[in-house]
This record gives structure tokens, C-alpha cells and sequence, in this order.
């Protein structure tokens, strides 16, 4: 019952360790920040969890410790990666082959904000 857990967690580090291989060839090749960044941000987390799911098959008293990882890999890796595009726009980063941008060029404040067609009523 042991080599079944063996087999398990090496096929999951192998895979785990593919998904990194290929998040840092995307890095790599891709030509611009925002491709890389969608190379690295979705690649790279599940990367890590795979490999944190091998590890929680090997040792059981991590299993605790890596669900609550693979939790907040999930949900702060998205996040992360639209911070950083999003940041990468606003300092003026052109994407390649952009056909159109749907952000202002710069944030509105109240001046520029268009009148409430229900203010006076």
C-alpha cells in the first residue's frame, strides 16, 4: 500500500515539476509582460499545488497545512497577476498586438465624471 502512495506523490511532483518547467519557458519565450505574466500566474500556481499535494500524500500531518497553501495559492495567485498587469498598463507597458484598450488613461475624478441625469429630480 505504501509503493501506491509512493507512485502517486512521484507522478504528482513530476507533473508539478512540468508545470514550472513550461511557466519558465513561457517566460522566457513570450515576447511582452502581460503574456509572461499569464505564463507564469496560472502555470506556477498549479505547479505548486501539485506539488504541495505530493507532499501532503507523503507526510499526512501536512495535510492541514497544504490544504490552507493550495487555498490561498488559488485565490492570491489570480490576484496577484492582474495587480501587476494592471500596474504594468497604468505605468504606460504597451501589450503587443493590441487591437483596443477599454481602460481610461487615467482614473476619473469627480470633475471629470458625466452629470446624474437624476440630480435635479
Amino acid at each position: 500500500m505504501d509503493t501506491l502512495w509512493y507512485i502517486i506523490a512521484i507522478v504528482h511532483i513530476v507533473v508539478g515539476t512540468l508545470f514550472g518547467v513550461v511557466g519558465v519557458l513561457g517566460f522566457i519565450r513570450l515576447p511582452d509582460v502581460y503574456t509572461r505574466l499569464h505564463a507564469t500566474g496560472k502555470v506556477s500556481v498549479f505547479g505548486v499545488a501539485l506539488l504541495t499535494v505530493a507532499d501532503m500524500v507523503i507526510t499526512p500531518l501536512s495535510v492541514g497545512k497544504g490544504l490552507v497553501l493550495i487555498v490561498l495559492l488559488l485565490l492570491a495567485g489570480p490576484v496577484v497577476s492582474h495587480a501587476f498587469a494592471s500596474a504594468a498598463l497604468r505605468i504606460g507597458i504597451k501589450p503587443r498586438g493590441l487591437s483596443r484598450n477599454d481602460l481610461p488613461p487615467t482614473p476619473p475624478t469627480q470633475t471629470d465624471a458625466p452629470p446624474d441625469a437624476h440630480a435635479g429630480k
